[in-house]
Order: structure tokens, then sequence, then C-alpha cells
């Protein structure tokens, strides 16, 4: 028997356990038994998003003018988190959290009443899906770094650069593209700008699924936008001020992070904790053995006192009151929690957690991106320092 890691905690209601319900039902019909298959054809299919976001699984959070569930709680995101990451689902899971909880928010709050008509509706339901073009070749943390431009020619914008490392970037439909927009007559010369570009413009063009390590369902691209017009109304916010529309959202990016790190330790965890006391060595339970108590031991104590920690921040989103720093070390210590803990679980299964067939095995290869995307450990100490030393003057 395993550890109940899923066992209630005071940060949910009730309402959160009848949807606790839902997402395993929806698991349980349309993904468990599918993963390998989708795995092994390095895709998610379309048609499983689009029933999540039927389910509302997606738009949860969004208003229910647009399709969306019109609850402002993260915790019933958090919930399809840990429900995802109970079974194994990482790729799906990673797919419609980068969509739902990194992107979409950025049409719920920088758009226009008519932009949102025009394209909430179909992100919500998941029929749309959307990425974010920040990352390029020679830009990743240092989003003051990005190269791509935007220049104004008559009614529309030229846009010319490459992207990479774009989470859903063969998938989505619309991608908010963060390029530099040069302005003589701007103080700073111009500053960043958001651009949604759509499917099917001229000059857009998908480059390689890139290869990588884990997350082999979820797909990750190159982008490349060579002279593409892209009309006027397609800008998201204010001209010239996207790196403060980036910047402010980088938050809950973090959060989300953070809380499918800690929904990915609890899942080691229980697999590991049920496995040792099946497996026998040296004619006795690897769970009788003094050293594996005391690894459980330390493990569950470091993930429960940084879940906490999680939690507490997502009480905090929902108040409007998470600041970019609390985020950061949210995301800190999760990610690194999650990726040691995977790690120690993963030698109690020995040759077997080397295989593919355990979740453990597919659980270490989608780990390890965890301390480097959305700011990489390194980034998240040096917010924290900065803020640290900042208040010590």
């Amino acid at each position: 028997m395993s550890y109940d890691f899923y066992a209630p905690r005071d940060i949910y209601e009730e309402e959160h356990y009848a949807f606790r319900d839902m997402v395993r039902a929806f698991l349980d019909r349309h993904v468990v038994g599918h993963i390998d298959e989708w795995e092994d054809n390095h895709e998610v299919p379309q048609d499983v998003v689009e029933k999540a976001g039927a389910q509302g699984m997606i738009g949860i959070m969004s208003d229910e003018e647009y399709g969306g569930g019109g609850e402002k709680d993260f915790r019933y995101r958090m919930i399809a988190y840990e429900e995802f990451m109970r079974v194994g689902a990482t790729s799906l899971n990673a797919t419609i959290s980068v969509h739902a909880d990194i992107v979409l928010p950025y049409f719920e709050h920088l758009a226009t009443p008519e932009q949102k008509q025009r394209w909430l509706p179909q992100l919500i339901s998941g029929e749309w899906m959307a990425s974010i073009a920040m990352t390029e070749p020679g830009a990743g943390s240092d989003l003051r770094g990005i190269k791509t431009t935007a220049t104004k020619q008559g009614d529309h914008w030229v846009l010319n650069g490459n992207k990479i490392f774009i989470t859903n970037g063969l998938r989505s439909h619309l991608v908010v593209v963060a390029a530099r927009t040069p302005d003589d007559s701007h103080p700073k010369g111009g500053g960043y700008t958001l651009f949604v570009v759509e499917e099917g413009m001229e000059g857009f063009q998908r480059g390689r699924k890139l290869s990588k390590i884990g997350l082999h369902g979820q797909d990750t691209a190159e982008l490349i936008f060579d002279n593409v017009k892209v009309p006027e109304e397609n800008i998201l916010g204010e001209l010239h001020v996207g790196l403060h529309s980036l910047m402010s959202h980088l938050p809950l990016e973090r959060l989300s992070l953070a809380a499918i790190a800690g929904a990915g330790a609890r899942a080691a965890l229980s697999w590991t904790t049920q496995y040792v006391q099946e497996r026998k060595a040296f004619g006795q339970a690897i769970a009788d053995f003094q050293n594996t108590q005391f690894q459980l031991a330390d493990m569950v104590a470091r993930l429960e006192a940084t879940q906490a920690y999680i939690d507490a921040a997502v009480l905090k989103l929902n108040r409007d009151e998470l600041g970019p720093v609390d985020a950061a070390k949210a995301k800190l210590i999760a990610t690194e929690e999650h990726k040691s803990i995977v790690d120690r679980c993963l030698q109690f299964f020995g040759g077997y957690g080397y295989m593919l067939e355990y979740p453990i095995a597919r659980a270490f290869a989608d780990t390890r991106v965890s301390t480097i995307y959305g700011g990489t450990s390194e980034i998240m100490k040096l917010l924290i320092a900065r803020d640290l030393l900042e208040k010590g003057k």
C-alpha cells in the first residue's frame, strides 16, 4: 500500500474534491492506457486536448462570457496537475498547462474586447492552441536580448526573427510573439511589443520539431518569421510595453511550474512507497531496510514543507498578492526538490527504474527540464538575492 499523498489538505474545499473526481474520471476514460502510445508517437492527439477543454479543465478560471468556468481560483488547476502527474501524463499536462496557465492569461488580461470575442472562445474550448514565443537562439532568460523586430509599414507591422524552444509551437493556432519595435519618437527609441501571429500568415514558418530528453509527447519547436505582415489589430496590449507585460505574467508562470513540480514529486513518492513494500531483497521487503525508511522520511518531510509554501503562494495568487520574488522562491525550491526526489526514488527501483515501462523512468527524463524552463534555478536565486540585498539597504 502506498502512502496517500493525495489525502485532504487544508487548502482544498468540498467543491475542489468534486472537481478532482471529475478529472480522475476523465483521465481513466481518455488518457490512462494511451500514454505509452503517445510517447512512442511523440504526439498528444488534439482531440484529447479538446475533450479536456469540453470538461472545463482548460478554461476553469476564464470568464463565463467566453465559455470559461468563471472560477478565479488557481486551486482547480493545481488539482488537475496532481491528477495528471499521478497517472504519469506529463506530456499531456505540459501541453495543456502551457496553453491554459501561461499563454491564455495574456489574452485574458491584455486583449481588447474585440480580440477577446475573436480568440477566447476557441482558446478556452481547446479547439485552438496558443504558444508564446519569447526565447531566441541568443536570448533565453535575458529577455532584453531579443533580436526579433517588428517595423511599421502602413496599416501593418512586418515581423522578422527566429524563436526557439517554443512549447506547442507546431500545434498552435495563435502565437504571441515578443519583438523589438523601433520608434524614433519614443523616449527610449522604441521598446518591445507583443504581436499575435495567426496560423497561415504568409512568412510564418514552423521549423523542426526539437528532439528532447523527455516530454516526448509534447511538441517543442523552432519558429521562423520572415517578413510576416501582422495587422495593427493583432497587437496584444500596448505598443512598446511588451517587456513589462511579459514580466508581469511571470509570477503566474513560475507558480504553475512550482505546483507541477510539487505534484510530480508527490507522484514519484507514491509510486515508490508502494514499490518498496512489494519488492524483496535478501529475504525482506526493501521497505524494511533502515536506509529506505530514512530516505523516504527525509523526502516526505522536504516535500511537505515545500508543498506548504506552494499552497500558501497559491492562496496569495488568488488574493492577487503574489509577487515575483515569492513566485521565484516557490519555483526554485519546488523544482529542485522535484528533481532530487525523482532521482532518489528511481534508485529504489534498481535496474527496473531504468526501464521506460516503469513511470519513474519517464518521470526522471521529464523532470530534468523543470529547473531550466520558466527561468533557471540560477536566475531564481539572482532574483531572490537582489530582493534580499535591496531590502537590507
